[in-house]
């Protein structure tokens, strides 16, 4: 058979299969025909090129030959099933395909075949063209690649199947290989993000690995030393399990930090070509940002899942895993704590709010010390904790608290002083104080007010009146989730005036709720209510469509009214999307920024966080107002005050209301209006009711004054009578 030639071929097909044979002989692309025992019987010039064997080794052969190692045992079976049911699968088509030549090398090609019933026997042969990839070929398979991970990365795939997408596209530009994408974490630990074709063995013994300062050095002076260290420490290994060669690199971000290692495994035993070493360098770049986003969505997660101070989770989660215990089939018990640490305030105004924060990471370690692997630990406000127990019993539910009072009773050095905590603690059960979350969390947190009213380092088990107290509360905020849903509640509007002028400066919108049954609910019981069963965010945005949809119908009907004032709660803050919406929600309605002022209370001024402050600066560069509702009633402090992007402050009405007979309040007012003077800002004040405090306030060149001297809120069409009345 090694001596078979063209002439030989010729000789073994039809008569009138000979007229050509020159021609395929001569063609630029390779070229194959098959007879109908699947062995070869032409096999031109450009095709010994491709494959690296000459004709002689070739003709005569199986045509499996020429195929990849893998897929040689089970190619005739291909064959056959085509000659059998004649569905041509990849006849009459054109495909790329990866072939592997004599040196072992992995080729890439783009293959068509047709095939013809020859002879008087009509047996059935196959051509095949055989054209090969060129190096800008493969550029172009691995930029494919590029633009299908950014267009991942840009949309919501998951990171998980961005890395498999990868590894497995990967596996196919260069068949009979594994791909592993590894990510380094902060303590220089392998973990593998992706490798679903690894050996499990090998795996584990690739995450066993922790690399050192060498390693870190060696990879930041040439990054194919990744090779070194997730391949030759494990030669013996991976030959055990079928591995036989490796390329890897390093995978840095733009400051040329490490980040991770791409690996790609071979399991031909033969040399393969450089093929591989140039896909995994045309993958790092991009592998990159696939590890840059997944801590960056890591990030994420740690930042809206649990709190930064401590490390705990906040109360959203708390929330999540409740519903999730609750609704677990079997029917345990559990205990809420709510932990409220005494004093709080004075740690944090004597030592200031970075040794304030040392003192509450001290606390939580404590807590975390007592607390075994199965307890849910939150941190859930400023100065407040939530411990779930689970498996607890009438007997030991205040063993525990007790526990914690007594963990706490050791002095806690900050700042060289030494600092004893006290807490109060309300405690809730499951099954019998609820079934759900929200009132668990309810009866805890009266249990807790209770304890502390009682005087600090005390404990108390919610009890049936705390148990009343709190379903009332459960049965208002049903109802005031069903009047939010149905449309029940409505805006009413208290206009403001300038001092200097009489006329209008704008209008405060103010939620109010009249209930079918339960009838007028006053504004500061169903708030309240709303903040507790975490509905006050959608009465927010509910306030700002409605408030903002009501000024342009105002402006549609001719009567102006230059501002609109709406309160938001400190939730609202949190929440990175604000800016956003409220510049889509004036987009929408074609209302200028100027025109609307967002309210904000002293709580916001306490959180002063980073993500908040950010949130309060994006909504200041729309040229949205800013104001500091009841300023002077509660933590509010001048150096905050300086700190925040405010363009209004709005005096509280206690101070007000004493304004012509008490001296202290005489004072506070006139010290407030003269620093937002200064500080560029406009001072209102509430709750003018005398002509008396309305004098005074304008000697006090107070900018506007709102209350009932000029006007009670009032529905929208009794604000056009009074800008109408007021005009005039």
């Amino acid at each position: 058979m090694n001596e078979i030639n063209t002439k030989t071929v010729s000789s073994l097909l039809p008569m009138d299969s000979h007229i050509g044979l020159d021609l395929l002989e001569q063609a630029s692309d390779g070229v194959v025909i098959i007879d109908d025992r699947n062995m070869v019987v032409f096999f031109n010039t450009a095709a010994e090129h491709l494959w690296g064997y000459s004709k002689e080794e070739i003709l005569g052969k199986n045509v499996s030959c020429l195929v990849p190692s893998i897929y040689r045992q089970q190619h005739d079976s291909y064959i056959d099933a085509n000659r059998r049911t004649g569905i041509n699968k990849i006849v009459g088509t054109s495909r790329e395909v990866t072939f592997e030549s004599k040196a072992g090398d992995y080729i890439s090609g783009e293959m068509s075949i047709s095939t013809a019933l020859i002879g008087p026997e009509k047996k059935r042969y196959y051509m095949a063209f055989m054209k090969g990839v060129t190096e800008e070929g493969h550029r172009k398979r691995l930029l494919d690649l590029q633009n299908s991970v950014f267009h991942a990365l840009s949309g919501d795939t998951m990171i998980q199947d961005v890395a498999d997408m990868i590894c497995q596209e990967v596996e196919g530009f260069v068949p009979n290989t594994v791909a592993v994408l590894m990510l380094l974490d902060e303590d220089n630990h392998l973990q593998i993000l992706s490798g679903p074709g690894l050996p499990r063995r090998f795996a584990l013994a690739l995450e066993r690995l922790t690399l050192t300062q060498a390693d870190l050095h060696a990879l930041d002076s040439d990054p194919a030393e990744a090779t070194t260290i997730v391949w030759d420490s494990y030669l013996a290994l991976g030959a055990s399990l079928g591995l036989h060669s490796c390329w890897a690199l390093a995978i840095k971000n733009r400051k040329g930090r490490t980040l991770g290692i791409f690996a790609l495994y071979s399991r031909n035993q033969h040399k393969l070509s450089n093929w591989p070493q140039k896909i995994v360098e045309g993958c790092v770049p991009f592998c990159g940002l696939v590890i840059e986003q997944h801590e960056a969505r890591q990030h994420i997660s740690q930042l809206s899942n649990y709190d930064p101070v401590t490390g705990f989770l906040n109360r959203s989660v708390v929330h999540r895993m409740l519903k999730t215990m609750i609704t677990l089939p079997n029917e345990s018990r559990f205990a809420v704590y709510m932990i409220d640490i005494d004093r709080f305030r004075d740690i944090n105004d004597a030592l200031g709010h970075v040794h304030g924060d040392g003192f509450l990471k001290a606390v939580a370690e404590r807590l975390k010390r007592l607390s075994r692997s199965n307890y849910i630990l939150s941190r859930s406000g400023a100065n407040e904790f939530i411990i779930i127990v689970p498996n607890v019993t009438e007997s030991t539910v205040s063993d525990f608290a007790r526990k914690i009072m007594d963990c706490l009773r050791e002095p806690i050095e900050i700042a060289g002083n030494q600092i004893v905590g006290t807490v109060g603690i309300g405690i809730s059960q499951y099954p019998q104080h609820g079934p759900d979350g929200e009132s668990l969390l309810s009866y805890a947190e009266q249990a807790m007010r209770n304890a502390k009213k009682q005087g600090p380092g005390t404990f108390r088990v919610a009890s049936s009146e705390d148990n009343k107290a709190a379903q009332d509360r459960l049965v208002l905020g049903l109802a005031l989730r069903e009047s939010i849903a149905d449309g029940l509640l409505t805006l009413h509007y208290q206009p403001q005036v300038e001092s200097s002028t009489g006329m209008i400066y704008g209008v405060e919108a103010l939620s109010r709720w009249n209930h079918p049954t339960l009838g007028n609910i006053y504004p500061s019981r169903f708030i309240a209510v709303a903040e507790e069963t975490g509905q006050i965010e959608a009465i927010g945005k509910w306030s700002l469509e409605k408030a903002v949809r009501q000024m342009t119908t105002w402006d549609r009907a001719g009567i102006h009214v230059p501002t609109m004032a709406v309160n938001l709660s400190a939730g609202h803050f949190r929440d990175r999307l604000l800016p956003e919406y409220l510049a889509n929600l004036l987009r929408d309605h074609g209302l200028p920024a100027e025109r609307l002022t967002v309210e904000i209370t002293e709580s916001v001024m306490m959180e002063e966080n980073e993500e908040t402050m950010s949130v309060l600066a994006a909504i200041r560069n729309l040229g949205i107002g800013l104001s500091m509702d009841d300023f002077g009633t509660g933590y509010s402090s001048l150096s905050r005050l300086t700190r925040l992007p405010l363009s209004e402050i709005k005096i509280d009405r206690s101070f007000i209301m004493n304004l012509d007979h008490d001296a202290n309040a005489q004072a506070v007012t006139t010290a407030v209006i003269g620093i937002g003077s200064r500080l560029g800002m406009t001072v209102v004040t509430e709750g003018v009711e005398t002509t008396q405090q309305c004098t005074m306030l304008k000697n006090l060149n107070c900018d506007v004054m709102q209350g009932y001297l000029f006007a009670r809120p009032m529905p929208p069409e009794g604000v056009e009578e009074w800008v109408r009345a007021r005009a005039s």
